[in-house]
């Protein structure tokens, strides 16, 4: 199996891949800029929820148009809500117009009977729709009474502190008034109530129509349920009970003084309602928008609506009563704090719903509360626009930035291939370097380490000819001694020799032994020359008269020159090594007597420059080649041809070099007139 190579392109790709980050952190853009948007949104909503709270709270006759209503205790009996109705309804007795209407329903414990109420108001006018489900229906028989003796409905209303109950039975399905269910009662007028009388598959179905101001505010219903056969048993279902005199259950519906409030914040496409203190909605105005803008391309709304899709949301709460809102969501308000809730849509798990509930004020505590919610849909369209937008900039650029580095990978990748193609064209099969390394232009990384590269491989093929030219050195500087010893022993073996001729050949051979033993040590000093450097202290030293003992030694050493000395300073303080510093001007000394004419002067001088001191050794002679100038104090490079006492592995500046970096200075050589100088530049101790 071919081992996968992690090659520099694909290690690009890889980098690439990260840009990939770019919508990820578009998408956190989106979920910022959706959040404050939303925040934005819920505090508008609040801001509208307070002032319809301020507005309805103006007069509590608006929320309670019977303000005995307030102060109240609480109803444990099922009330009668009634809506505002939105169609036009006919009284005729069938369930057309009153789809969607709540509906208070009610259950016989120990009959099938059931009673269902539900209520609308028009107008002035109260209309009801009882539907009873019963499967003996008994109508009224005027042979039997003239009071009605049937299947019947009473509704009860409170007028002047006083119940008055009126009673609707028929005959025979049709159109039916009512009549006043006892005549002792003054101030009723039941002609003004009429509906209709209908039979249905399991029971019969009654409409109404009566006059709203005929109520009191309250409203009670119940229907007797007469059966046939002997004793005629009466069962009785409704929200109240028949012989109880007190006022019946409130009548809730919306006034006409809300309606007209709500209708002043009826255009800003959110849902208001108000709930009384029980949490019954009173009124309502507008209508939930869940349409988006049609600008945006489908697609990309989708994808917006998915990245801020939150499952993690709780649908909205219902109430158990319908025609309440639920507890959970008005329990903050009516307790006199505002608070913004957000739902997920139950019809959209994309989408979600904004409430912002305010309590509504009294003389004490609130007395009810509002509620304004709107479809996340209205503020998210606002961005639509704007993530479309940054969608697109988010590919352009990720497409950019992908081509963009892969033709720079493979720009690089041909570039380093290019150079891997010269490394291995100009280094030999047998390991020698042959021909030039091309040595680029480019001003970066790769073209410092193409020159970089060809200055290693130049030295390289230096060092490598120097290597081959030191073997015939030594081989030329190991013959000679080997040859005079060996004739030496030679001559040693004739018997016949004198010994004058001994001796001479024995000191021969000695000589001989001594030149190899120089040779081998010269040898030797290339491998342990770093080394005796970094081991030796440095200390404080006056040069002044370090200087003046060392010329004055090497004067004696080189009487073929006279050694001079120069300075103008009296004192000149470093930290140095003075066996190391003697080493270095051991070897510029001698290199200068080795390049100068006989009686010569070799002029030592020591002069200040900035915080360092220059210790400078010039002589006469002929020039340092402009070509080798830079490279004298590298080792194995010599300008000495050879004499025939001495060996040079070209190692003396070298060491020089050395000497002077451990010291933290510099060594530099240039031509004067007339001859070359070397210049040792120590830091200066400060003292």
């Amino acid at each position: 199996m071919e081992r996968l190579t992690f090659s520099l392109r694909r290690q690009l790709i890889v980098v690439a891949l990260l840009l990939l980050t770019l919508p990820w952190a578009g998408c956190q853009f989106v979920r910022e800029m959706e959040g404050a948007l939303r925040h934005g949104q819920a505090q508008t909503l609040q801001a509208t929820a307070q002032a319809v709270a301020a507005v309805v709270g103006a007069d509590t006759q608006i929320i309670y148009p019977y303000p005995d209503r307030l102060s109240a205790p609480a109803e444990e009996r099922p009330s009668v809500h009634a809506h505002p109705a939105t169609l036009p309804i006919a009284i005729d007795g069938y369930a057309e117009g009153w789809e969607g209407t709540p509906a208070l329903t009610l259950q016989s414990q120990n009959t099938e009977l059931a009673l269902s109420i539900k209520a609308l108001t028009r107008d002035d006018r109260l209309l009801l729709l009882v539907q009873v489900k019963d499967n003996e229906v008994v109508y009224h028989n005027p042979g039997l009474s003239p009071e009605p003796n049937g299947d019947r409905l009473v509704i009860r209303t409170w007028q002047a502190d006083r119940r008055q109950d009126y009673v609707i039975a028929t005959a025979a399905p049709g159109s039916v008034r009512a009549r006043a269910a006892s005549r002792r009662t003054r101030g009723m007028d039941p002609g003004k109530i009429r509906g209709y009388w209908q039979d249905a598959v399991d029971g019969y179905t009654i409409e109404v129509e009566m006059p709203m101001a005929m109520t009191g505010g309250r409203l009670g219903l119940y229907i007797n349920d007469v059966g046939h056969g002997e004793g005629r048993n009466v069962v009785t279902l409704g929200n109240i009970r028949p012989l109880r005199a007190s006022s019946p259950p409130w009548l809730i519906y919306t006034s006409d003084n809300l309606q007209a409030a709500l209708s002043l914040f009826d255009k800003q496409q959110v849902n208001i309602q108000v709930v009384d203190r029980d949490g019954w909605q009173l009124a309502s105005a507008g209508a939930i928008s869940h349409r988006a803008d049609g600008n945006t391309f489908w697609l990309v709304r989708l994808l917006y609506r998915s990245i801020l899709a939150e499952e993690t949301l709780p649908v909205p709460p219902q109430s158990e009563t319908p025609g309440k809102a639920a507890p959970a969501v008005i329990e903050e308000a009516l307790a006199g704090t505002a608070e913004n809730l957000r739902f997920r849509d139950p019809r959209n798990a994309n989408r979600n719903l904004l409430l912002a509930t305010a309590p509504v004020e009294g003389a004490e505590q609130p007395i009810g509360a509002v509620i304004v919610s709107q479809s996340g849909e209205q503020y998210l369209s606002l961005t639509d626009q704007a993530f479309s937008r940054l969608l697109g900039y988010s590919l352009l650029a990720l497409g950019t930035g992908v081509l963009g580095l892969l033709g720079y990978a493979s720009v690089l990748s041909f570039r380093i291939g290019r150079l891997n193609r010269a490394a291995h064209s100009v280094i030999a099969n047998d390991g020698s370097i042959q021909g030039v390394f091309p040595r680029s232009r480019a001003q970066d990384e790769i073209g410092e380490l193409s020159r970089a590269y060809a200055d290693l491989l130049a030295k390289l093929r230096e060092y490598n000819d120097y290597l081959r030219t030191l073997s015939r050195k030594l081989a030329h500087e190991l013959r000679t001694p080997i040859a005079v010893i060996q004739s030496s022993l030679e001559n040693l073996e004739h018997t016949d020799a004198s010994p004058q001729q001994h001796q001479t050949y024995q000191l021969r051979a000695r000589e001989g032994l001594d030149r190899l033993k120089a040779i081998l040590t010269a040898m030797s000093e290339a491998n342990r020359l770093e080394e005796s450097v970094r081991s030796n202290p440095r200390r404080d030293l006056d040069l002044v008269p370090f200087l003046l003992e060392i010329s004055a030694a090497y004067a004696d050493v080189h009487s073929g020159h006279t050694v001079r000395f120069e300075t103008g300073s009296e004192q000149a303080n470093v930290c140095a090594a003075p066996e190391l510093l003697a080493q270095a001007l051991d070897k510029l000394l001698d290199n200068a007597a080795s390049f100068a004419p006989l009686q010569t002067p070799i002029v030592i001088r020591l002069e200040a420059a900035d915080d360092h001191w220059r210790i400078a050794i010039s002589n006469e002679g002929p020039p340092l080649p402009n070509e080798l100038r830079d490279r004298l104090f590298e080792p194995m490079v010599s300008l000495r041809k050879g004499d025939a006492g001495e060996v040079h592995l070209g190692l003396g500046l070298h060491v020089v070099r050395l000497i002077a970096e451990y010291h933290e200075g510099r060594v530099f050589a240039d031509n004067v007139a007339g001859g070359v100088r070397f210049t040792l530049s120590l830091p200066g101790d400060g003292g």
